[in-house]
């Protein structure tokens, strides 16, 4: 086949080049192409002259123009203090009711403290604060140590089970696993305090077992939990009438419960966040409740 070949379609030469029949086209790059190609590589050189661009070793070309991305951030970090300063000194130095009273205030507080809370809490109780698995809702309103302002920012400040040397405790007893009750004693407190917010599980079948149950945990549990199993803030103790369950409230969960113990852990925040971060915390997580409907 020779060279000047043309395909009597098109027009156009053919290279020379056949497989299995088909010819290839000596077809030319299209004209946007090349104009695209060219645009670009004079932009690019044009950039290594404004920008920032070429390595030398220790340092690098500055360009015409001497910008400088670390330096433009720096700048804003520098504004974004100054800015953010004249109101971190109020919060800091005003009260969390005052603060709570003060609607521009709690304006930054609801913005910055959602950024706080995703930051430093959010891995455990979840983005929307409403908790998971073995960590607690912070949207309800039971609370193991008390829910008020005064009480939250103390809790965020010490921690719960820290080396902080005001730190809240708060440890169940491992009643089965350190034989302080046998087998039949823990089934039989569990079934008690299932009942409690279960009364349907009051049957004729279970109502033997669950009286048995209510003496073991007036001698093993009431001193914490209280006679009535309405728990106490004081000694970081649950409530054990309601809905509401950290590590779950089906009856072989209380059972494990009983039996293994139960130990959470809360970091103290007091090292790891200033005075202001800590009173925005506690505002937006008491903001978080809700009413019960």
């Amino acid at each position: 086949m020779g060279i000047e070949e043309r395909d009597p379609v098109s027009g156009r030469k053919t290279t020379g080049h056949e497989w299995n029949g088909i010819k290839e086209l000596d077809t030319p790059v299209p004209r946007g192409v090349l104009i695209f190609l060219i645009v670009t590589h004079v932009f690019a050189v044009i950039c290594w002259f404004l920008l920032p661009a070429w390595p030398l070793g220790s340092t690098f070309t500055k360009g015409i123009l001497e910008t400088d991305q670390r330096e433009i951030v720096e700048e804003k970090l520098v504004r974004a203090a100054a800015e953010r300063a004249s109101w971190m000194e109020r919060i800091e130095s005003a009260t969390l009711k005052e603060i709570q009273a003060d609607e521009q205030l709690m304006s930054i507080v609801n913005s910055t403290g959602h950024q706080l809370f995703g930051d430093n809490c959010a891995a455990c109780h979840g983005v929307d604060g409403k908790g998971r698995a073995n960590y607690p809702d912070l949207t309800d309103e039971d609370w193991l140590w008390g829910g008020s302002l005064d009480a939250i920012a103390n809790t965020m400040r010490v921690g719960i089970n820290t080396d902080h040397p005001e730190a809240q405790f708060a440890i169940m007893p491992s009643f089965g696993r350190d034989g302080i009750l046998d087998r039949d004693q823990v089934r039989s407190a569990a079934a008690y305090v299932y009942s409690l917010s279960n009364p349907d599980y009051s049957t004729a079948d279970n109502i033997d077992r669950i009286a048995t149950g209510r003496n073991v945990y007036l001698s093993s549990c009431a001193s914490c939990h209280g006679e009535d199993a309405r728990g106490s803030q004081r000694v970081g103790a649950p409530n054990l009438t309601d809905q509401y369950w950290i590590y779950g409230g089906d009856l072989q969960t209380i059972v494990t419960s009983v039996h293994g113990g139960r130990q959470g852990h809360m970091p103290t925040w007091d090292e790891r966040l200033t005075e202001a971060e800590i009173k925005i915390l506690t505002l937006y997580v008491n903001s978080l409740q809700v009413e019960d409907p």
